[in-house]
């Protein structure tokens, strides 16, 4: 019986011997960049791993304590609550403000340099963006913007103290309540109201030498500065160099009820019709003293976390915008126009269109966003001042600061790096697989 043999032909024998000098050649190139990763991240992976199962002083082994120890530890729950309101807020804000800008630069002139400037702060180091939001978060209405502005609203709807930190001479016969509402008995015509503690500049430059009302009519009074400058005079006297606070706003009250008001005049003085009485009293009210609005506590326990979470979304906005615009200018128009023609509104082709064809790419900035804040660390690190900073910690930092910031127990900040690498990754191979779905 003869034997048929098949050989494959000579040139796919040749190819077969070719294919393997290529791949060695290809592994050669390769093989620095496999030492650079092995040495950059495969290493410290591991060896993290194996500093987390000892003690601080990495001579005895303690197994999984340091893992149990972070669980327990109230900072680093704080730490972990912080970075779910990170994740939870910042990538959707991020990815939702990114698709608006995206839509707009569609519909207007100056694209170019509307992507331009929001896109700027990505060129801007963490360092600096931190600096700049430690500033424009500042109490100090004087330096801090959004203070400055919140003041500046306010002040346009509400009547400011006249004096704020003023307060009645004591042993002068004055009471000052509990709301802050200072008291005087009407039972004679003239009723002094000495003050203390009014700020220099205070003092309108209108401002009168202090004397006592004219005429015998009615309950009337002066409201002075009681102090001279240079010294001398009597405490609660009407002694030359004493100057009158004009604008105080005055009460007349019978019991607790408002029977007049008035305003002091340039000398301090002023005048009501009624009789005086037992039962009527003179009240300058706390409104005239209280402190002057300073805007709000923006890096105070309350809003620290939502105040870095603005500066993230400031620099990364711009990002998102980008890779958004780029998906954006591949949809196919024809559904656009198809909308379009059958009477759709730009909101129904927004929703119903857009953003179901945009799905991709949302969510690669998405879950990029969420990688990327689950290792945020320099923005908290900067703008959080140090009273506060337990309050905004997260996890980089909390491991940072265990580990080289005071804490100095390695073994614990390395069983954080490795609960940190353990949330991450997952994250990380969904992003890589939706990227890749995106281009095929």
């Amino acid at each position: 019986m003869n034997h048929l043999i098949l050989r494959p032909p000579r040139r796919a024998r040749e190819s077969g011997a070719a294919v393997r000098p290529q791949r060695g050649l290809a592994l050669l190139f390769v093989l620095p960049a496999l030492l650079l990763l092995g040495a950059l991240v495969v290493y410290p992976i591991g060896y993290s791993v194996a500093r987390s199962l000892f003690d601080a002083s990495g001579h005895r082994f303690v197994g999984l304590d340091n893992y149990g120890a972070a669980f327990t530890d109230h900072a680093t729950l704080t730490a972990v609550r912080n970075n779910a309101i990170w994740v939870a807020v910042a990538p959707a804000l991020v990815t939702a403000i990114g698709l608006v800008f995206a839509v707009l630069t569609e519909k207007v002139r100056w694209a170019t340099a509307f992507k331009l400037l929001v896109f700027m702060p990505m060129a801007i180091s963490f360092l600096a963006a931190g600096i700049i939001f430690r500033t424009v978060y500042d109490a100090d209405p004087h330096r801090g913007v959004l203070n400055a502005a919140a003041v500046a609203v306010h002040d346009t709807f509400t009547d400011q103290p006249s004096y704020p930190g003023a307060r009645p001479r004591p042993g002068t016969g004055l009471d000052q309540a509990q709301g802050g509402d200072v008291t005087a008995p009407a039972a004679t015509r003239a009723v002094l109201l000495p003050l203390v503690g009014v700020q220099p500049g205070a003092i309108p430059a209108a401002a009168q030498a202090a004397r006592l009302p004219t005429g015998d009519d009615g309950v009337s009074g002066t409201a002075f500065l009681d102090f001279v400058p240079g010294g001398g005079g009597r405490p609660g006297r009407l002694d030359p160099g004493k100057k009158g606070l004009p604008g105080l706003k005055v009460q007349l009250r019978d019991g607790g009820r408002t029977i007049a008001t008035t305003t002091t005049a340039a000398d301090g003085t002023f005048r009501f019709a009624a009789a005086p009485s037992a039962t009527l009293t003179v009240v300058l009210p706390a409104a005239d003293f209280a402190a002057p609005y300073r805007g709000v506590d923006w890096l105070g326990p309350a809003l620290v976390t939502p105040a870095i979470i603005g500066a993230y979304t400031w620099i990364w906005a711009g990002f998102a915008m980008v890779i958004i615009a780029g998906g954006l200018a591949n949809l196919p128009r024809e559904t656009i126009e198809a909308a379009r023609i059958d009477g759709a509104g730009e909101w129904q082709i927004f929703r119903r269109i857009t953003v179901p064809q945009l799905a991709p790419v949302l969510g690669v900035v998405f879950v990029t966003m969420v990688i990327n804040v689950m290792k945020i660390f320099d923005l908290v690190y900067i703008i959080a001042p140090g009273p506060v900073q337990q309050d905004a910690d997260v996890l980089a930092l909390r491991l940072y600061l265990v580990s080289f910031g005071g804490g100095n127990d390695q073994g614990l900040g390395s069983a954080l790096s490795v609960l940190l690498l353990l949330l991450v990754v997952p994250v990380m191979l969904l992003n890589v697989r939706r990227f890749r779905g995106s281009h095929t």
